[in-house]
């Protein structure tokens, strides 16, 4: 399936099984936590974007995502780029936490994302890096650092995410 167009209007259709598990293994995420990945098996978004899984687990997250293709009309890595890159580190560490951690099967949910920007991204790869600051067993709090090729940090993000209680 490919991401290249969708529908203005309409949701992302969501993949066979083996799109799923295809567009999982493109985006490196290890086959571990494929059963956790919900129906899109990875963002869309992301997905388009080029983001890149490097490590996954509860204590750390770390992905990449090209500045090619993801910039300003001015040539820098986009501020939204930042913005994607961190909540999907955010999120998938929130949801880590709650699986492997505390052993429960729970959505969690964005309420808070905040970046400062530090410096231009201009060529190569942004990596994003995310590490707890709290893990709670109702909120998480997360700190995703932005850095290029060189190691120079790009901006800092911090993410709260609310881990919801079962639906009766």
């Amino acid at each position: 399936m490919s991401l290249d167009y969708v529908t203005p209007g309409t949701p992302t259709p969501l993949p066979t099984e083996a799109e799923r598990i295809e567009r999982m293994k493109a985006a490196g995420i290890p086959e571990k936590y494929w059963d956790w990945m919900g129906p899109h098996g990875f963002t869309p978004m992301g997905a388009r974007l080029g983001l890149q899984m490097v490590e996954m687990s509860p204590e750390k997250m770390v992905a990449t995502m090209p500045v090619a293709g993801n910039e300003q009309p001015v040539g820098i890595f986009h501020g939204g780029g930042h913005f994607v890159l961190a909540e999907t580190l955010g999120s998938i560490g929130a949801s880590l936490h709650v699986r492997e951690n505390l052993g429960l099967i729970r959505q969690v949910v964005g309420t808070e994302l905040s970046a400062t920007h530090h410096r231009p991204g201009v060529k190569g790869l942004v990596t994003g890096t995310c590490t707890p600051i709290n893990l709670g067993r109702q909120l998480t709090v997360h700190e995703i650092v932005m850095t290029d090729d060189d190691g120079r940090r790009l901006s800092t993000a911090r993410m709260t995410n609310m881990i919801l209680p079962p639906r009766d």
